[in-house]
């Protein structure tokens, strides 16, 4: 892809790998690199050769290198000054590293004269770098070889030990070359090299010295130097003033002065560790001077006395004389004194203890910067010695010592050290003389004390110091009147005892007791009395304190400030160190406060008090900070609301907020001055308090502080006023720190006021603070880099680069944390539209973010802003590729260069395929520049393709490679991020991306390989990504077998599945999967670490199986015996995960295991045959479940239903009897308490809807108001309510007796619950579902005497005969008459369908009670005869199934109720009438259509286009619109099925109406043998004609009609025979088939005779029929059944079988038909009746 790995690596790559931020972590690999590299660190500068002829021999001659390239290095040589070779090699390194263009347009930059100048510049740059690299890494080593703490410790030591002998030889020599040197022009360098470029190298020469003498500084800390050796040191200082004679000084400019300063302080603290002092004053202690290394050499040391004796014009000096001073006076006290009398007094005069203060100041804070603690250790060893040799009073000034020594305990150690030597030597001195001036000069004494604290022993020794001090020091102006003194005034004492503070109370003040000796000193200022008393300073730090409350208001507030500020520094350090001394410090730490009010109040506040006193508070806040807000609320210091907050808009408003005296002091004060002491120490305080997790309420309180930073500092900190560098960073970066804090918070339950978060959300996304944040984000690498590269400093981890880089990252942590918090809202944020607007030329904020992958120094920098356009990605609607512009393809080729480096840091590479994992779904022109695929053969119409040079692709296709597993470049997480970017490719079908994936060798084994391994137990630790990695792949296969037709799919990955299931790896991952599920549920949920990645796994491992139920072949999972044990495994997973209800990760697992489980049940029906009880441990997770948090667990019940469901069904299909099952009881028990509070719910929630939705929407489609307003509790088809009454169904046919279900019914007033939500649902047409199900579970009720005694005593009829008639309001018009009766399939949930439930129930529950139900069926009829009469009359029009199954329910209902013909007649004889005539009518027409197929079959063609499809092919659909040029037989064998379909149900309609019309015809043995039957009470239903029936409406029902009947059934028969006898024809219909259709014609035509010869006697015996009527009637009858008789003969000669219609239809006389043997006698029985008859009617 890149240039080749290179087999050098650059010094900056090394570097990296050196400080541990490189993939190469490990010991052995640093070991490796050291090994591999000590000769180029050892050989220094020097390993960059000067240009050479041979060199360039060799490089003309070298094949690898491209022509072009070769001559940009020979520019490069020149220029530089550089070794060929080199040069060539540079350019390799700066194209790898930092080069930020693309390759292609390399070789247009390299012919492009102004390119390519510009380009060399660039090189330049980056070979200055690498020099300064290559030292650094020395430096490192030298740093950190014997500390015990650093990790490669053991590896630098080594390399260290052979770096020893040559190392400052070489390096004293570059240094004396780099002074030398002459500076380059453009005769001898080229043109190019400008005054500018002079200047630039001039820098780099200066730093290069510094970075050198740094090292040999700190070589020189750890190894002795020889005399000789500080002897030409010192020469060499000399000749080159330290720093400052530099042979090209015309070219120092001021910006370098801190450079020549930085080698002006190496230089003199190299000749100072030269001398070794602090090995001189032990020698001295312990009285072995001649030991140490100077003793023996007088040559050496004349030398060094004439040389210092010309020393003395420059401040560097000072130290060496002082530290020469020293060491001539020790180890030869008489010789020369007047040599060293002078040279001490020069360094006195040259200000030696003001010039290390300012030294050890310039060389930077000791946190963890080796160099500054080293300078301090060897000033600590010079001042030490000084003050053990000299008198103070000789040494200058007490305040400069102090100064120094405070400077110099700065470092880590020192203060221990300190405690532990004797206070008689060194710096105990220091602290014994600002003791004796204690407290008439407090500073000293503190500011020392302050220094002296570390850690918290050190803090301990400060406060026990402190706390009992035995002298008093003060001043008097002339002798008071209450003393006693000596005769030559060296000792008073008190005559009476003192109040040391007058104005003090009790506690808070210092009594001298009478008769206190004090030691007088006679001075400048007068009597100076050092009183001989006992007391604690912490007392009298508390009465300074006091004393400062009460003169606040005078003149001498700003002396007692200078008294006070030390006090506070103190405390603050000792509490900050030592939190256990905190209370012990309560009577000072409470005033504070008060304090703090006063002070800010004051016309000129005292500053520096004022911050010392909020820093104090913060190290509180840290601990306890509901008590320091509490007591800080009331000093008035922080911004308040003078009302409370009610609204964002009121809080942005800043309306009834008050600035609080910290506001005034930052307006009035700090920002005039350009001090900013409080400002920082404010952001410091609010930043702990919301980190110390305040209550709601007190953060409530914080909202005005938050306010006034956001509002008044973060849009304009940046242009205040500052007198000092790097506080403007400094603030920036901790306003930006608490928001930081801010948006890390928890979030609090939603209140009606704004919260912290909230507000600074709004106001960053919405106001002029976002727009400071994007300001921020915009400083740009590039800017970066140049404040990076002003630093003087060795790349250390501190200084404004660094300031610069936090600030930046907590920028980019802060907005991804407003994006992703902001509540969602159709408009875009103006923080959003500045993170995302299209600026020209690249200059737009994406851009720059994207450029950040171009910044080196700390890899969190990229990470982040990566990041950060990763969420931009995602919600911001935009292009991040146009965003890109012109740079997009050099963007791209850094991001890949990064992810392809070995050595580049893990976490950059993970966050790169992050952001392209999720630039595949959301940005499309970015995710096509990163695959970089070209067309095979460049072809435009082909559709083959090629993996680019510059394509991600290389990069995923090696991380997922087998081979590589394992090594250090790719660990666990780069391999779960690779295959999730492949994982993303997948789910998006870039097929072109997936084609070219697909022809890569090896693929789909090395993808498949984390499938093959083994795992740990779950209850041992697995790295969580490994579980994400092993889901990941299993989605990917899923996918593509998903997708991917099973005879296109790529040999190779049938060959991983069939090896995955020949290694058994289903029955493993199904046991691990299993494992892993039981071991959540043990440790519910809490022991373990990757709740998320379990999830993931248990979701793919579902994923795999449920597509293996449909692809089982290509997935070889067809053997029983394995889908078994997978089943039982996912039942024990769910069990287990389930039987955990107060664990939310375990009920999610479960509920995931549940939805797996019920499709394995439906689709592995074998399972259910073979596998032991299921019912048992479902039944034990139902229990379960009921218990847990029901909004949680809605969708978990619905699927446990659903299995169950699912189970019984199947138990009921494998048993012909009801199997009996343990668990009945207790299930139904559960279930119908389910049922019960669901159908409750769903009542309150349906009146919740009625109430407030029809006001809303009146007009709207009755479909929309069916789901609109139920927000509460909806109706679904597979919601927990419809399926816990489908369940409870199921249960009641299991039980047969329904003795438990009575038992549950005394137990549950379920049947009331349901039937008041069914009486609601009817009236106000919703909940179909419910209701569909509700009367399934009724109607099943009804079946057994007791359920429909109970159903019907708890009131059905009131519940649904009413209410009902909403469901099929009809209007006057005959239009809506067809609508009325939908053509949709008669399955799917319909109102309608309801209606014809309830028809059956009400013939359930008339057919069981009988006349117990008379009256409520009844009153059915009568409410409903309207739509009963248009559904009998409907079937000549609408020949849907839904209609003519309608029609059957209602004659199913009529056939019932005409068994109570007489109660009928009593109460609504009209309408038994109306029914009469329209059954007669439906008789007719339905022998019509039975007739006629061709007719009906056009009726369905043309008026019902879409019956036809009632068979199971959904294609005959579109058969009538389009029909084709030959119909196909699938077309017609469709339309046969649809037609027999219709017939069947025709044939169904009309021998209930037969059978219903035998009851209203009088029985025919009654009407022959009879004499005295009323005739009257029967109706004449046929009229007196034989003509065959016409279809039309207004003629009527006639004798000819039921001969009609009779003759179309024995046809029918016939048809049925003869089907019957060959082989099935190719409609298919086999014997199965036409068993019942033979039973329903037998039936019909039995009843059809009946209701014949019935109504012919009636006929005959009715005096009001004419005699001519009834003779013409009976020899019409008697020709008419003569030819049938001969027909029916016939028929059952060839034997038949016979009526009644087996278990389809009840008979007339309620037996069930026997075929076979007895069909031949029924036939006879029919024959010999109608025989009889027609003799009778002959006679």
């Amino acid at each position: 892809m890149a240039a080749a790995e290179m087999c050098v690596r650059s010094s900056r790559e090394l570097w990296t790998i050196l400080i541990g931020r490189s993939a190469l972590r490990d010991q052995t690999q640093i070991e490796a690199e050291l090994d591999r590299n000590w000769e180029r660190l050892l050989s220094g500068l020097s390993y960059y050769k000067p240009p050479s002829s041979a060199s360039a021999e060799k490089l003309k001659a070298d094949k690898d290198v491209a022509p072009p390239m070769k001559d940009f290095g020979f520019r490069i040589s020149k220029f530089l000054g550089l070794d060929e070779q080199q040069s060539v090699q540079i350019l390799q390194c700066y194209l790898q590293e930092d080069y930020r263009g693309t390759r292609d347009a390399l070789k247009s930059v390299l012919q492009d004269e102004r390119q390519s100048q510009a380009l060399l510049l660039k090189v330049f740059d980056y070979y200055y770098e690498e020099r300064m690299c290559m030292l650094r890494c020395v430096l490192l080593l030298l740093t950190y070889f014997q500390d015990e703490r650093h990790p490669y410790r053991a590896e630098y030591s080594k390399c260290v030990d052979k770096l020893e002998k040559e190392l400052v030889f070489k390096y004293r020599h570059h240094f004396e070359q780099l002074f030398r040197a002459e500076a380059p022009s453009w005769e001898t360098h080229g043109n190019l090299m400008t005054e500018r470029q002079v200047s630039r190298w001039f820098l780099q020469c200066l730093r290069e010295q510094a970075l050198l003498l740094e090292i040999i500084f700190l070589y020189y800390a750890y190894f002795e130097m020889a005399p000789n050796d500080l002897l030409a040191f010192t020469k060499i200082f000399k000749d080159q003033g330290f720093g400052s004679r530099q042979t090209n000084r015309h070219l120092v400019d001021k910006s370098m002065d801190a450079l020549i300063d930085r080698i002006g302080y190496f230089s003199s603290l190299i000749l100072v560790e030269g001398m070794d002092i602090d090995f001189l004053h032990k020698c001295a202690l312990e009285d072995r001077t001649e030991e140490h290394q100077f003793a023996n050499t007088p040559a050496v040391c004349k030398e060094m006395d004439q040389l210092l004796q010309t020393f003395g014009d420059i401040p560097h000096h000072a130290p060496v004389l002082l530290a020469w001073v020293l060491l001539r006076h020790t180890l030869s006290p008489d010789e020369s004194s007047p040599v060293i009398r002078r040279i001490g007094n020069t360094s006195l005069q040259l200000g030696v203890f003001q010039y290390l203060t300012s030294m050890l100041k310039a060389l930077g804070g000791s946190g963890n910067n080796c160099t500054a603690s080293t300078a301090r250790m060897c000033v600590y060893g010079l001042i030490s010695f000084v003050i053990t040799s000299f008198e103070e009073d000789a040494l200058g000034s007490q305040q400069h010592l102090i100064d120094a020594a405070c400077e110099v305990l700065a470092a880590p150690s020192l203060a221990e050290l300190f405690w532990e030597t004797k206070p008689t030597l060194g710096l105990g001195m220091i602290l014994d003389s600002a003791m004796g001036m204690f407290p008439q000069k407090i500073g000293p004494l503190l500011q020392l004390l302050t220094a002296l604290l570390s850690d918290k022993s050190t803090a301990k020794r400060v406060y026990s110091f402190l706390d009992k001090m035995s002298y008093y020091t003060e001043v008097y102006k002339r002798k008071p009147n209450d003393i006693l003194s000596h005769e030559d005034e060296t000792i008073w004492r008190r005559q009476t005892p003192k109040l040391i503070y007058p104005l003090g109370l009790g506690q808070t003040n210092l009594r001298m007791p009478l008769g206190t000796l004090g030691q007088v000193v006679l001075g400048e200022q007068g009597y100076m009395v050092r009183w001989d008393y006992s007391y604690s300073c912490w007392t009298l730090f508390t009465c300074e304190i006091e004393m400062l409350l009460h003169v606040v208001s005078t003149a001498d507030v700003i002396q007692h400030c200078q008294r006070v500020k030390p006090i506070l520094d103190l405390v603050h350090k000792v509490i900050s160190t030592d939190w256990s001394i905190s209370d012990c410090l309560l009577p000072i730490t409470s005033r504070i406060y008060m304090l703090l009010q006063r002070l800010t109040s004051v016309i000129n506040p005292p500053i520096d008090v004022i911050a010392s006193c909020v820093n104090c508070l913060t190290v509180l806040a840290a601990r306890m900070p509901a008590k320091v807000w509490a007591d800080l609320h009331h000093t008035g210091f922080l911004p308040f609301a003078s009302s409370p907050v009610t609204s964002i808009a009121q809080s942005i408003s800043a309306e009834g907020m008050k600035a609080g005296n910290y506001g005034n002091l930052l307006i009035l004060i700090e920002q005039p001055q350009g001090e900013y002491a409080v400002t920082i120490a404010f952001l410091r305080l609010i930043t702990t308090l919301v980190k110390g997790q305040l209550g709601s309420t007190q953060n409530k309180g914080l909202i005005p502080c938050v306010l006034l930073v956001l509002k008044e500092m973060l849009p304009t900190y940046h242009k205040w006023r500052y007198n000092a560098y790097g506080v403007r960073e400094r603030i920036g970066c901790l306003i930006l720190e608490l928001i930081h804090a801010i948006l890390n918070l928890n979030p609090e339950g939603e209140g009606s006021a704004p919260s912290l978060q909230s507000l600074c959300i709004y106001s960053l996304a919405n106001t002029e603070a976002g727009q400071a944040v994007v300001y921020i984000m915009g400083v740009g690498v590039d800017t970066i880099d140049v404040v990076m590269a002003a630093q003087p400093s060795s790349g250390g981890s501190e200084g404004p680069g660094q300031m610069l880089i936090q600030t930046v990252k907590l920028a980019f942590s802060v907005t991804n944390n407003v994006i992703r918090l902001k509540p969602p809202s159709d408009n875009v944020s103006p923080l959003e539209q500045a993170l995302t607007q299209h600026g020209g030329h690249g200059n737009n904020l994406i851009a720059i973010l994207a450029k950040y992958i171009y910044h080196k120094h700390d890899p969190a920098l990229p990470r982040l802003a990566i990041q950060l356009l990763k969420r931009l990605a995602t919600v911001a609607p935009m292009s991040v590729y146009a965003c890109l512009g012109s740079d997009a393809a050099a963007i791209r080729d850094a991001f890949l260069t990064r992810l392809q480096s070995k050595t580049e840091d893990m976490r950059i590479k993970v966050m790169i395929l992050e952001f392209l994992t999720i630039a595949v779904e959301t940005q499309p022109g970015l995710i096509e520049l990163f695959l970089n695929l070209e067309l095979k053969n460049g072809a435009e119409g082909s559709k083959e393709f090629l993996l680019g040079e510059w394509s991600c692709l290389q990069v995923v296709l090696e991380l997922i490679d087998s081979r590589q597993q394992g090594k250090y470049w790719c660990p666990p997480l780069l391999h779960r991020a690779a295959l999730s970017f492949l994982h993303a490719l997948w789910q998006d079908r870039r097929d072109s991306a997936i084609s070219v994936l697909h022809t890569k060798e090896k693929f789909w084994e090395n993808l498949a390989t984390p499938l093959f391994g083994t795992l740990p137990p779950p209850s041992e630790t697995t790295e969580p990504c490994i579980l994400e990695t092993c889901a990941l792949v299993m989605k990917i296969i899923c996918l593509e077998i998903y997708y991917v037709a099973s005879g296109s799919l790529e040999k190779s990955l049938k060959d991983t599945l069939v090896k995955f299931s020949s290694s058994k790896r289903y029955e493993y991952w199904s046991m691990y999967v299993t494992s892993l599920v039981c071991h959540m549920a043990e440790t519910e949920g809490e022991g373990i670490r990757s709740v998320t990645e379990c999830q993931m796994l248990v979701s793919a491992w579902r994923m795999l199986l449920i597509l293996s139920t449909s692809h089982s072949d290509v997935m070889q999972l067809t053997d029983g015996s394995v889908r078994e044990q997978l089943f039982l495994d996912v039942l024990s997973g769910t069990k287990a995960a389930l039987l955990v209800p107060m664990s939310v990760p375990c009920l999610r697992l479960g509920s995931m295991l549940a939805t797996l489980l019920l499709i394995l049940l439906k689709q592995w029906k074998s399972v259910l045959v073979s596998a032991p009880d299921i019912l048992d441990p479902l039944a034990q997770v139902l229990e379960s479940i009921l218990q847990a948090d029901q909004q949680l667990m809605e969708r978990t019940k619905a699927k446990v239903f659903s299995a169950l469901l699912s189970v019984l069904q199947s138990l009921q299909q494998k048993e012909d009897e009801p199997p009996h099952i343990p668990q009945l009881p207790q299930l139904l028990l559960s279930v119908c308490e389910t049922a019960q509070e669901e159908t409750l719910a769903l009542l309150d929630s349906t009146r919740h809807a009625a109430v407030f939705g029809e006001s809303v929407s009146e007009d709207k489609d009755s479909m929309e108001t069916d789901t609109a307003p139920r927000a509460l509790h909806k109706d679904q088809r597979d919601g927990v309510c419809v399926l816990a009454l489908h369940l409870a169904k199921e249960l009641c046919k299991m039980d047969v007796e329904g003795d438990h279900w009575l038992q549950v019914m005394r137990k549950l007033p379920v049947i009331p619950s349901i039937l008041g939500t069914l009486e609601l649902s009817l009236r106000l047409k919703q909940n179909l579902h419910f209701t569909e199900a509700a009367l399934h579970l009724l109607l099943r009720m009804s079946h057994t005497q007791q359920g429909a005694a109970a159903v019907a005593g708890a009131g059905v009829i009131q519940s649904i005969c009413l209410p009902l008639l909403s469901v099929h309001e009809i209007s006057t018009n005959g239009a809506s008459q067809s609508s009325g009766f939908s053509r949709k399939s008669q399955d799917a949930p319909s109102w309608p369908g309801v209606y014809r439930l309830s028809m059956s129930l009400m013939e359930s529950l008339l057919k069981t009670l009988r006349y117990n139900f008379l009256n409520d069926a009844l009153d059915f009829v009568g409410v409903h005869q309207e739509r009963i009469l248009q559904c009998l009359n409907a079937v000549r029009t609408v020949q849907s199934l839904a209609c003519l199954d309608e029609a059957d329910h209602t004659v199913g209902f009529l056939l019932q109720l005409s068994h109570f013909c007489k109660e009928w007649q009593f109460h609504l004889p009209q309408l038994l009438r109306d029914v009469q005539v329209n059954l007669c009518y439906l008789c007719q027409t339905c022998t019509y259509l039975l007739h006629s197929k061709k007719m009906l079959r056009h009726y369905l063609q043309t008026k019902n286009g879409d019956a036809i499809p009632a068979g199971p092919l959904p294609r005959s659909q579109r058969a009538p619109q389009t029909p084709s040029k030959q119909p196909s037989s699938e077309e017609e064998q469709a339309e046969h099925r649809a037609l027999q379909t219709v017939q069947c149900s025709l044939l169904k309609i009309l021998s209930k109406t037969l059978a219903a019309l035998r009851h209203f015809t009088p029985d025919f043995c009654q009407i022959l043998l009879d004499q005295s039957l009323d005739l009257a009470q029967y109706n004449i239903l046929f009229v007196l004609s034989f003509t065959t029936p016409a279809f039309e409406s207004d003629v009527a029902p006639s004798f000819g009609t039921l001969l009609a009947t009779i003759n179309v059934s024995l046809s029918m028969l016939g048809e049925v025979e003869k089907k019957k006898e060959p082989a099935p024809s190719n409609v298919g219909s086999s014997f199965e088939e036409t068993k019942p259709v033979k039973s329903l014609l037998m039936f019909s035509m039995e009843n059809c005779f009946h209701v014949l010869i019935s109504q012919a006697v009636r006929y005959l015996k009715d005096p009001t029929v004419h005699l001519r009527d009834k003779q013409r009637m009976k020899q019409e009858l008697s020709s008419e059944l003569s030819t049938l008789l001969s027909s029916l003969n016939r028929y059952f000669r060839r034997g038949s079988s016979s009526s009644p219609a087996g278990g389809l239809l009840p008979s007339p006389q309620g037996k069930p038909s026997a075929s076979g043997s007895k069909s031949g006698l029924e036939g006879q029985d029919l024959i010999q009746l109608v025989q009889a008859f027609v003799k009778h009617v002959q006679r």
